[in-house]
C-alpha cells in the first residue's frame, strides 16, 4: 500500500468513518478513531508477515479434524450465543429475546468501528498472499484482513457478558480467546490481525460502558439472563 502522509491518512479515515457513524448503536467510528491508534499492519514482504505465514503453515499442518470442525462452526456463528458452551443450554436467542436484541446491537458496532481500519489499510488476506495456504473457512477476494471482524465481535460480546455474568468471567474470556484463535486455525487471518482486533474491541467496549443507553439495555438483558440461569438478580 502506498504510504500516506498524516494529513492524507486523517482525511481518508474521516471519509471512511463518516459512512459508518450514522449506523452506530452505541459507539461510532468518530468516537473511537481506530485509524489513529492502530499501528499500520506489517507489509506483505516484511519479516513479520513472513513469520506469520510460517505460523499459519504450522497450524495448517497440525490442526486436527475436531479443531477444523470448531473453527468452521465459529466461522458461521458471529453472535453473542457462541458462549452457549460456557453459559449452558438455556443461553439461546429463543429463551432470551431481550438479550438477543441487546446482543445484536452490540454486534452492530463491530463493523461500524472495525471497517474503518479495514478500508484504510487494505491488508491482503494470508491465503491470497500465499497461495500454498489451504484455508478451511469462508474466503474473500477483498483485501480487508486487518483487523478481524469476527474477533472484534467475539470480544465485544464477551466483555458485555462479563458485565452480565461476572461469575463466569474467566471462562467467557477463555472462550473469546479460543474464538479469536480459530481465525488462525481457519487460515484466514494473521496473528497481528487478531491483536489489533482485541484492541478495537476493548476500546469500543470502554466507550460503550459510558453510554447511558448501553447501560440501560445492558441492565435489562442482565436481569433476563440471570433469571434464566437461576442466578441472583440485584434489586433496583
Amino acid at each position: 500500500m502506498k504510504k500516506l502522509t498524516l494529513p492524507l491518512l486523517c482525511l481518508a479515515a474521516f471519509t471512511i468513518s463518516s459512512a459508518y457513524a450514522r449506523d452506530a448503536a452505541f459507539v461510532s467510528a468518530e468516537q473511537t478513531h481506530m485509524e489513529q491508534y492502530l499501528a499500520t499492519p506489517p507489509a506483505a514482504d516484511s519479516p513479520t508477515t513472513k513469520a506469520e505465514l510460517a505460523l499459519l503453515h504450522g497450524l495448517q499442518s497440525t490442526r486436527t479434524p475436531a479443531q477444523i470442525a470448531q473453527a468452521k462452526a465459529d466461522d458461521q456463528l458471529e453472535t453473542m450465543f457462541i458462549y452457549k458452551n460456557v453459559l449452558g443450554e438455556k443461553f439461546t436467542p429463543e429463551n432470551l429475546p431481550v438479550t438477543a436484541v441487546f446482543a445484536a446491537r452490540v454486534k452492530n458496532d463491530e463493523p461500524v468501528n472495525g471497517n474503518v481500519p479495514k478500508e484504510l489499510f487494505h491488508r491482503v488476506r494470508p491465503y491470497n498472499l500465499d497461495k500454498t495456504l489451504s484455508p478451511v473457512c469462508v474466503t474473500k477476494t477483498k483485501d480487508d484482513s486487518y483487523p478481524s471482524g469476527h474477533t472484534i465481535a467475539g470480544y465485544l460480546a464477551a466483555l458485555a457478558l462479563v458485565e452480565m455474568v461476572p461469575e463466569k468471567r474467566d471462562a467467557i474470556l477463555a472462550r473469546a480467546d479460543e474464538y479469536a484463535h480459530n481465525r488462525l486455525v481457519c487460515g484466514v487471518h494473521y496473528p497481528t490481525d487478531i491483536e489489533a482486533s482485541k484492541m478495537v474491541a476493548y476500546a469500543t467496549h470502554a466507550m460503550m460502558d459510558s453510554n447511558p443507553q448501553y447501560r440501560k439495555e445492558l441492565a435489562a438483558a442482565k436481569t433476563e439472563l440471570r433469571r434464566a440461569l437461576s442466578l441472583p438478580v440485584a434489586s433496583n
